[in-house]
């Protein structure tokens, strides 16, 4: 009789304590099945303004760029002096963490430790940061007073359809040339235009304005034209300078004052090369702002 005694006081304890605890795992489980995790930080997203359209910003807003004289994907703002001015911008990213417009095969981190940084189209990316009374402050968000400076650094666009790179022009020969495809023995950059990804784009000394002769398939299997439809250029070129032709093989392709634009097969769309110059005649130089317009057919 003690016995069933006990075991029904047993009995009386524990299955209120099941009920209880059932009830507390229900709840629980019905307050998870309505818990919302928090949107993700997009790192890097795009901000537009009237006068630049679409440009790159970090997840606080702050405007990004690119340097020309990277020609390659590896930072070359290494003095005290350029490093205070235009600091470098790194963030982890995953696709989740980009915003919209933005692929994340555009982009790629490079350096190591403290000096990781983000780069976009093969372009390393910075802040600009200048200097207030001897102290380098970093400019405000939504502002963009470094497009321009030095004719070097601009804002880091997503369409852009020209862009402009600064750096010593080496000849499939292996010698240096300037823009004038003169051979020299010193380091001289020239700032010349490249596409969206810093492939080097020339010109045709044979072309007249806004005409190509360059139709033959040798001269196209070596001088593939630069299809392009649209004209996005950083502030230091002049828009209305480039215009969209079409080529004699019905392709859409970008003018420079009048001069067609054309890669150079032996560079092998490699950011930076620029063998092309060293081409004999009829030469293709890289193209320069200061180029005077083609000549009329």
């Amino acid at each position: 009789m003690r016995s069933y005694y006990f075991t029904f006081q047993w009995k009386k304890l524990l299955f209120p304590g099941l009920l209880a605890f059932a009830i507390l795992l229900i709840a629980r489980c019905s307050s998870d099945d309505s818990y919302t995790p928090p949107a993700p930080v997009m790192q890097v997203k795009l901000a537009n303004s009237a006068s630049l359209g679409d440009f790159l910003v970090d997840k606080d807003g702050r405007t990004l760029y690119f340097f020309a004289n990277d020609s390659a994907t590896v930072n070359t703002c290494q003095s005290a002096g350029c490093k205070a001015l235009w600091p470098i911008f790194f963030a982890g990213i995953t696709p989740q963490t980009i915003g919209k417009g933005l692929d994340i095969n555009d982009f790629d981190t490079i350096g190591a430790g403290a000096s990781m940084q983000l780069a976009y189209k093969g372009r390393p990316l910075y802040y600009y940061a200048p200097s207030s009374n001897g102290t380098n402050k970093p400019e405000a968000a939504g502002q963009t007073l470094g497009e321009g400076v030095g004719n070097n650094w601009f804002v880091a666009k997503p369409d852009y359809t020209i862009t402009v790179t600064n750096a010593q022009l080496v000849g499939a020969d292996g010698n240096k040339y300037d823009s004038a495809l003169t051979l020299i023995t010193n380091n001289s950059k020239t700032r010349y235009l490249t596409d969206a990804r810093g492939n080097t784009l020339y010109a045709f000394t044979v072309d007249k304005l806004n005409t190509s002769n360059c139709t033959s398939a040798g001269c196209l299997g070596t001088w593939p034209v630069y299809v392009m439809d649209k004209i996005v250029v950083p502030s230091y070129l002049n828009k209305a300078d480039f215009t969209v032709i079409t080529h004699p093989s019905g392709s859409k392709q970008l003018a420079y004052k009048g001069w067609p634009l054309y890669y150079y097969v032996g560079d092998n769309m490699t950011m930076g090369l620029n063998k092309g110059v060293s081409v004999s005649y009829p030469r293709w130089p890289v193209v320069v702002r200061s180029r005077t317009a083609a000549p009329a057919p």
